[in-house]
């Protein structure tokens, strides 16, 4: 049985809620001209890269708006995205220890994070990196030089201290200069480290001479059951940095700005940033984000709350349509890290290695074929990730449905032929 070419996902009586998630249809998200609507034909549905689909929160188109009706568009200027940045930390995670004076801007996270290991690494040196893991990690410190060392997470997909402890010394083997970059909370599988696991991490890095460059994009993105701990916030993590956005919980990708946070033993580090990467920014993109932080709370409440309605109902849609196909709840993100290693598919992965986000392959290149649903190949995220694949759950609850329900009918059809 074929899946459907040209899908009008139903609506039940449950999809009726207040969040973002279920303010557009397919029709209108079809009209979306970015990466996410734009890569696969018409008749995929694409829950892969990670955009939301979802309008922008009010506070943030009507700062975007301002901007555009006063030709607002010219450099950045001044600390006002630190500033919300610091008091949402506050208000959300406890954490009052973000200090304007040791931060500064960046184009966005990952160009960031490669400015920030320029400065405490040179070309040769490591870069530790807990697999599988956001494949931008392998590529970025690749290009610029530098060696990535994996340290596969637990089979709980949680940091293996033994693994990590392990990583530092490979990395600082002959003397050379490393760096653990942190995913928190982790992409792809939704685990939020705990203030346990951090200090843990912290004393390790401490003890090899590992500095620590913590993503925290998804950092407002932490559902129910869990809480958001920043790096920076733990015991030891005094030489550390953090780069934190509203990219990820706003749907902010294609307005670029970023900041990175030194502990307090980093400040001279983070001086020495140089002065061109503060032009990265789009100003306007600045606006955006700082909106997002200062006024934008409510529509992230919003948006939690569909988001731990979708995480629900995926667990549900699994067990219904996906049987034998490992799913693990996300505790953040809008992720979810889906094992289908029984399919036996894993070895169609090309051998090119991790990081070539193109690549389609094993599970994802079936499901995209068969079941029109295009989703992220696990092998690109490193070890351990080969036979899985990553889904974006920030859709609708129709979109949902169907995409599960036609990945169902795609597995279905295929043991029917291996029978």
């Amino acid at each position: 049985m074929s899946a459907p070419r040209n899908p009008r996902p139903s609506v039940s009586a449950d999809d009726v809620r207040t969040d973002p998630l279920v303010r557009l249809s397919l029709e209108e998200l079809r009209g979306r001209t970015s990466m996410k609507w734009r890569t696969h034909p018409a008749d995929v549905l694409p829950l892969w890269v990670a955009e939301m689909d979802v309008p922008l929160a009010p506070p943030v188109a009507e700062a975007v708006h301002r901007a555009i009706d006063r030709g607002d568009t010219g450099y950045p200027h001044g600390t006002a995205y630190a500033e919300a940045l610091a008091a949402f930390a506050a208000e959300r995670w406890g954490w009052d220890g973000l200090r304007i004076d040791r931060t500064t801007i960046t184009p966005d996270v990952m160009l960031g994070v490669v400015e920030v290991l320029r400065l405490i690494t040179a070309p040769g040196d490591a870069v530790v990196v807990c697999s599988p893991v956001y494949p931008p990690f392998y590529a970025f410190v690749a290009h610029d030089g530098r060696e990535v060392v994996e340290a596969p997470l637990g089979p709980d997909l949680r940091i293996d201290p033994g693994a990590l402890e392990d990583a530092f010394v490979r990395a600082r083997r002959g003397g050379r200069r490393a760096a653990f970059l942190l995913s928190n909370p982790h992409n792809p599988t939704g685990v939020v480290h705990t203030r346990t696991e951090l200090e843990a991490v912290a004393a390790l890095a401490r003890r090899h001479g590992v500095r620590v460059v913590a993503d925290e994009i998804h950092a407002p993105l932490v559902l129910p059951g869990a809480r958001f701990t920043p790096f920076l916030a733990v015991p030891g993590a005094e030489d550390g940095f953090s780069i934190m956005s509203a990219s990820k919980a706003w749907n902010l990708a294609g307005l670029k700005a970023a900041v990175a946070v030194a502990g307090p033993e980093a400040a001279g580090d983070l001086r020495r940033m140089p002065e061109e990467v503060g032009h990265g920014p789009s100003h306007v993109g600045i606006l955006a984000h700082t909106a997002a932080f200062r006024q934008g709370g409510a529509w992230l409440d919003e948006l939690l709350a569909g988001l731990d309605a979708n995480r629900g109902l995926l667990g549900a849609l699994v067990e219904e349509h996906l049987p034998g196909i490992g799913y693990v709840p996300p505790e953040g993100t809008y992720l979810a890290w889906l094992d289908c290693t029984r399919l036996g598919l894993h070895d169609d992965a090309p051998r090119e290695g991790p990081g070539v986000v193109a690549d389609i392959a094993g599970p994802a290149r079936m499901f995209l074929d068969r079941a029109r649903v295009a989703l992220s190949s696990g092998h690109v995220f490193g070890s351990g990730g080969a036979g899985c694949v990553r889904l974006n759950f920030a859709t609708s609850p129709a979109i949902l449905r169907e995409a599960v329900a036609r990945m169902g009918r795609a597995l279905a059809e295929r043991e029917e032929e291996t029978a």
